[in-house]
């Protein structure tokens, strides 16, 4: 897979198979056409788009739920970065309740915000808010953008890190022996949750909750596990990723063992632009980022279509490097995501119904 000066002809096969599946498309699959009313931004990955249905879409809220050191923070990090490439001049809204934010490592991955405090030109569109403790104070900071954007065409993405570190006023209020938070909270989050998704949707934004992980204590059936805040994300979530672990990625030099990454499997409990219950896989390399062109080649060597590419599993490692050069690599990576996403949806029209009902 060399350098190429310009775009490869489809092939008269490739078109036939667009063309099925443009024509599938007409038969009501409705997750499967173009969403006319939706804008959608990158996650950085392009096998998580397309189990999120298109990447992040504005007008909606979405959750992304997972253990300790999953990812979560990246996403955000990334989708960050994708929203700054597609709208400049919006504005990012980061709400970092956890006091370990990292700017100067955020940068490195992409993070739309310069860390030279003397360069005000170049602080890019990113606002931190550290000051927002409680569920009720993060209501009225996020209800005034609302009321904002009704005058600003530019779109917003706010990005709560994390739901857990919210508090409440009741709780802050309360003794430690009292035992109010776990009643409170819960009920202030749904009622946030109410009143704000219509609010999303006339504002023109997105809103990514990120939520850790809790045990479920005596559960032997079912889920294991929850997230921290009652059942209001469930409802108005338009899409909920669980993100966990797979296994640890490590790279060997000079006889020494070090671990450079991790594989994560995304589920997506919930999709309401998208078909729901998609998984996929893609690898996380620390000063990196999600390696989101090692994840397409693994997708296509899981379905058996290298050869879409011309190549063959032993030339994953080698294409992908050659993939990732900002100078050669460019119109290999426009390819190689097309492949993918046409080689998805195709597959994906395969389960869906060919005739309407009604």
């Amino acid at each position: 897979m060399g350098k190429k000066n310009k775009e490869p002809e489809r092939t008269e096969e490739e078109k036939e198979e667009e063309e099925e599946v443009q024509e599938k498309k007409k038969s009501g699959n409705y997750f499967l056409t173009e969403k006319k009313n939706l804008d959608f931004f990158s996650s950085g990955c392009v096998v998580l788009d397309c189990i999120l249905g298109g990447g992040w879409p504005l007008k909606r809220i979405s959750n992304i739920v997972g253990d300790k050191s999953t990812g979560k923070t990246l996403l955000a990090i990334e989708a960050c970065a994708n929203f700054y490439k597609n709208w400049p001049k919006g504005r990012i809204k980061y709400y970092e309740q956890e006091a370990a934010f990292d700017t100067d490592y955020a940068k490195v991955l992409g993070f739309p915000i310069s860390t030279d405090e003397e360069d005000e030109e170049e602080k890019g569109i990113v606002e931190f808010i550290e000051d927002v403790s409680t569920v009720e104070e993060l209501f009225e900071d996020l209800e005034q953008i609302t009321q904002e954007q009704e005058k600003n065409p530019e779109p917003v993405l706010a990005i709560i890190d994390s739901l857990d570190a919210l508090s409440d006023k009741t709780e802050l209020e309360s003794k430690m022996e009292d035992g109010t938070y776990g009643v409170t909270k819960p009920k202030k989050l749904s009622q946030l949750f109410r009143r704000l998704a219509k609010k999303v949707k006339t504002a023109n934004m997105h809103i990514m909750f990120i939520s850790q992980i809790r045990d479920k204590i005596g559960v032997r059936f079912g889920e294991k596990y929850s997230r921290s805040g009652g059942h209001g994300l469930d409802f108005y979530a338009s899409q909920v990723i669980w993100l966990s672990e797979i296994k640890k990625i490590k790279t060997v030099s000079k006889k020494i063992e070090r671990v450079t990454g991790i594989e994560v499997q995304a589920k997506c409990k919930k999709n309401k632009v998208g078909p729901p219950f998609r998984i996929c896989e893609f690898p996380i390399m620390f000063y990196y980022g999600v390696d989101d062109v090692i994840a397409s080649l693994n997708w296509l060597k899981e379905i058996k279509a290298l050869d879409e590419l011309g190549i063959s599993e032993k030339e994953i490692r080698t294409v992908a490097e050659t993939i990732k050069d900002p100078e050669n690599g460019k119109e290999l990576k426009q390819e190689l995501d097309r492949t993918v996403t046409r080689l998805w949806y195709q597959i994906e029209s395969d389960f869906m119904p060919k005739f309407k009902k009604y």
